[in-house]
């Protein structure tokens, strides 16, 4: 069989007819093709409890297949399983197939306008499902950035709460970091180079005795010869 032909009071086509139709639409609609035994079983399961004719053809590799005889309203209920754009292509040519008589020039432009605009449609929603699946990855990773951005800015304000940054540090934070005690009265020659230079030691909470003085990163330097650059990094260092 090729098409739909007539047989009595109404137009059928096979099976087979059918798949090639389908598998063509859903080539052109970048989807996979289906084989022939997987169809019969959708046909069957579509029409249940509808009557149609079965029969055995041999194929050329001399193995056999049932092909079912469709009428166009079934072949109809059969395409409806398939996605929008190929089915409404298929029910054109299916309709073009059973028209009784020879479509006119317009006829046949009105078919092929709404074939090409069902193409038109499942490409412009793949293309925007890409869109959409793009715009959500990037609102996550700017999302994620704009976290890591908050967290580090938060570990840099505590630690400056603490005493341990590269501007100023506690002698308990500089002791910690470098994994020694400095001496007894370590303080004393810190707080002279600041008495003597003008500098300025800050106030910082401290978990064990509420304030701790923490000193200013030219006092450690020049007196420990300490850079808290080196021993207190700034978080914030190549976070954009």
């Amino acid at each position: 069989m090729s098409g739909i032909v007539s047989s009595g009071p109404a137009a059928t086509m096979s099976s087979k007819d059918l798949l090639d139709l389908i598998n063509e639409e859903r080539k052109a609609f970048g989807e996979a093709e289906v084989r022939h035994n997987q169809f019969v079983d959708r046909c069957k399961d579509e029409l249940d409890g509808e009557h149609y004719k079965t029969f055995v053809v041999t194929n050329p590799n001399a193995t056999t297949s049932e092909v079912l005889e469709l009428t166009q309203d079934q072949c109809i209920l059969v395409a409806m399983r398939e996605s929008k754009g190929v089915r409404r292509s298929v029910q054109a040519k299916l309709k073009a197939k059973a028209a009784p008589v020879a479509l006119s020039r317009m006829e046949i432009l009105k078919i092929a306008m709404e074939s090409e605009q069902a193409r038109i449609e499942a490409e412009a929603q793949r293309d925007e499902a890409v869109r959409t699946k793009a715009l959500i990855g990037s609102k996550r990773e700017a999302t994620a950035m704009a976290k890591a951005s908050a967290a580090v800015r938060e570990v840099k304000r505590l630690t400056e709460e603490l005493g341990r940054n590269a501007k100023h540090a506690t002698i308990t934070a500089v002791e910690n970091a470098l994994g020694r005690r400095l001496g007894k009265q370590d303080w004393v020659p810190l707080r002279r180079y600041c008495k003597s230079n003008g500098l300025q030691a800050e106030k910082v909470h401290d978990p064990r005795w509420g304030e701790a003085t923490a000193w200013p990163a030219e006092a450690w330097n020049a007196v420990y010869g300490i850079d808290l650059h080196a021993i207190f990094p700034d978080p914030q260092a190549g976070v954009h």
